[in-house]
């Protein structure tokens, strides 16, 4: 085990040369997922950010990285083996359209995903072609990947997602089409006057309904730096970069 690199983290994580880098968004999911309900299954997992941050404040958690693009596995097992995490931590290469293939049903107690946000077409377009199929619905679609968490998770098992604060009625249009009651909901503004920029959602399998609208998150104070909101909920915040969406975090 690295304790200096587990003290560092996110700096030093190996990312993929020209695919997904992942930024302040997968600091945010892994701060806000539950710490203590696994066995957790990484959807799209990427470099593995999300999954291995969450598996850093559960001592016990084991984390699943389903991942389709094999340079980010790559760098995903070596940031376990960096972090001292690769005994509870497993690689799942494949696609999320094909999750009955890979995962067995209702195996696991939690599911994180930061999907891709943008429709085909919208924002501006990634040269390489892995990063654009994390940017944008260019393969699975938001609504696969509420399936593939809906497959996976038992009654009552929770689902962690982070999308763009613009597709918020999408993804929880998908959830409830597949059987996901949204519970939670944190908005999460780059300043306090600013419009939400992504959001937290939390839902259930199985679960009645009722969402909790919870106070919106802020990221930076008046001055720019990062508001004390924003690192008290997740200090890894500081690393590298700070809030920047999609940016890579040093």
């Amino acid at each position: 085990m690295s304790q200096t690199a587990r003290e560092r983290f996110p700096r030093g994580l190996a990312q993929p040369a020209h695919g997904h880098r992942f930024g302040a968004d997968a600091l945010l999911l892994a701060a806000f997922a539950h710490p203590g309900r696994g066995p957790v299954l990484d959807l799209g997992a990427g470099s593995g950010a999300v999954g291995l941050g969450l598996a850093l404040r559960g001592e016990k958690l084991v984390v699943h990285a389903l991942e389709i693009e094999e340079e980010a596995l790559v760098c995903a097992r070596e940031n376990a083996r960096r972090l001292g995490l690769s005994e509870r931590w497993r690689a799942v290469p494949g696609d999320v359209r094909t999750i009955r293939e890979l995962v067995p049903a209702e195996s696991c107690g939690q599911v994180v995903c930061n999907p891709p946000w943008f429709r085909p077409g919208r924002g501006r377009m990634s040269p390489h072609a892995a990063r654009e199929r994390a940017r944008a619905e260019t393969g699975a679609l938001l609504a696969d990947f509420a399936a593939a968490a809906s497959f996976v998770l038992p009654e009552r098992g929770r689902a962690a997602f982070i999308v763009a604060a613009g597709r918020l009625a999408d993804m929880l249009a998908a959830f409830a089409a597949h059987g996901l009651a949204a519970k939670r909901l944190v908005c999460v503004h780059p300043k306090v006057d600013a419009p939400a920029r992504f959001a937290l959602l939390e839902a259930r399998k199985g679960g009645r309904p009722g969402l909790a609208v919870e106070a919106p998150l802020v990221l930076h104070d008046a001055s720019g730096a990062l508001s004390a909101q924003a690192l008290a909920m997740c200090p890894w915040l500081a690393s590298g970069r700070g809030p920047g969406g999609r940016a890579g975090v040093d």
